[in-house]
């Protein structure tokens, strides 16, 4: 079910939704070993850091999760419930710092469980292990038994060179869980589980507003023009945005004019943009927009505006296969959603009515800011709604 690659490029999935992430609401529920680092740490959105120097009462500080030296038969391994259940596509695990001391082999499993599945209390605390009641309560939930995505694999030292392994998933089943295996111990800094919501639609009603490109509705970004800063997808992640870096942040264009000029309207005239396309949850018929510019208070984009359009899967893939940066250009057929619409710093834009064009049944959006800067959210409610036969 999984590939290997030991490119120093990320591959392409790494663009996708990390479904298990700490902000998008993923936890560790269980793990056998806690001693030098929590597995919590595996979760954070954050880069992992080294503190030189820096010891706790049980050894090294370090970012991550690092088990003590295993003097007893097993292996360490921890129980991670997504915070969106859905498509993984692929996973990265991190061994950031971890040089002398890094997990040497691993293995990947996951499960789709029913809700309401409990699991025995974990409270988090440097220094310890899985009690025996723990572990007797995990041993009736199965989880050795539970698909194997990646088979048990070598990682590399957590050297700037070698820290990142990245191992494609061709599962195409809808996953709630995964267990992370370490063979025998040591340490892992991030675990990044990379994929696609999957929502049971059948449960909203036809009359009920959804937000159709949230990353838990199955909203998905497909392509971008710059991404400097901050990666597009934050844009339609859970609640509001912790910081700018939890945003869409490109770079400052080059192409500014030295002296800027206005229309009537207010509207900064440049020749340059920056653009996000997204594949909505699922197609639906957009009434209301907010755009939030959270935190964005002296890097905000001077206006905005999006675009929609209806792509099948076979055009979208026509469209990606050819060339990534095609699905922002003019070959697809856009239509206007939000016209151009000036935005203002550390503010959440409501947009509804008049302000919202007509467009129809839509799948795909284009969301395009002037010149640059940086957009923490967008939302796009509307009503789900079946595509155009002629589209599928």
């Amino acid at each position: 079910m999984s590939s290997t690659t030991t490119s120093t490029t990320p591959p392409h999935f790494t663009q996708l939704n990390d479904l298990a992430c700490a902000k998008a609401g993923g936890r560790v529920l269980f793990a056998t070993d806690d001693w030098f680092a929590v597995a919590d740490n595996l979760l954070k959105g954050d880069p992992p850091q080294w503190k030189e120097g820096v010891f706790t009462e049980y050894g090294k500080w370090m970012d991550g999760w690092e088990s003590r030296r295993k003097r007893m038969e097993g292996h360490d391994w921890c129980i991670v419930q997504l915070g969106v259940s859905g498509v993984i596509s692929g996973v990265e695990v991190d061994t950031s710092y971890f040089t002398g001391n890094y997990a040497p082999r691993f293995s990947l499993q996951a499960a789709c469980l029913p809700d309401g599945t409990t699991f025995p209390v974990r409270q988090p605390r440097m220094g310890t292990a899985a009690s025996p009641q723990q572990l007797a309560g995990m041993e009736e939930i199965k989880t050795e038994e539970w698909t194997e995505l990646v088979p048990m694999t070598a990682l590399r030292p957590g050297y700037p060179d070698t820290c990142q392994n990245y191992f494609h998933i061709t599962s195409t089943q809808r996953w709630t869980h995964v267990r992370l295996n370490m063979y025998p111990d040591g340490g892992i800094a991030r675990l990044h589980v990379y994929g696609i919501g999957s929502k049971d639609w059948s449960t909203v009603k036809s009359n009920e507003l959804v937000d159709l490109v949230a990353m838990d509705n199955g909203g998905v970004c497909l392509g971008f023009s710059n991404a400097h800063y901050g990666h597009p997808r934050n844009a339609i992640g859970l609640g509001r945005a912790d910081n700018m870096g939890d945003g869409w942040e490109t770079a400052r264009r080059l192409d500014r004019p030295p002296i800027l000029k206005a229309d009537e309207s207010g509207v900064l005239v440049v020749p340059g943009c920056e653009w996000a396309v997204y594949r909505l949850g699922h197609p639906g018929v957009i009434l209301k927009i907010e755009i939030d510019t959270n935190h964005f208070k002296g890097n905000y984009p001077d206006s905005c505006r999006i675009e929609a359009c209806t792509l099948s899967p076979t055009e979208e893939k026509a469209v990606l296969g050819r060339d990534r940066a095609a699905i922002g250009n003019e070959e697809v057929k856009w239509k206007t959603l939000l016209g151009p619409t000036k935005l203002s710093a550390h503010r959440r834009l409501f947009l509804s009515g008049g302000q919202v064009q007509p467009v129809g049944v839509v799948s795909h959006v284009r969301l395009t800011m002037t010149p640059d800067g940086g957009i923490s959210r967008m939302r796009l409610w509307g009503f789900s709604r079946a595509p155009n036969p002629a589209k599928l």
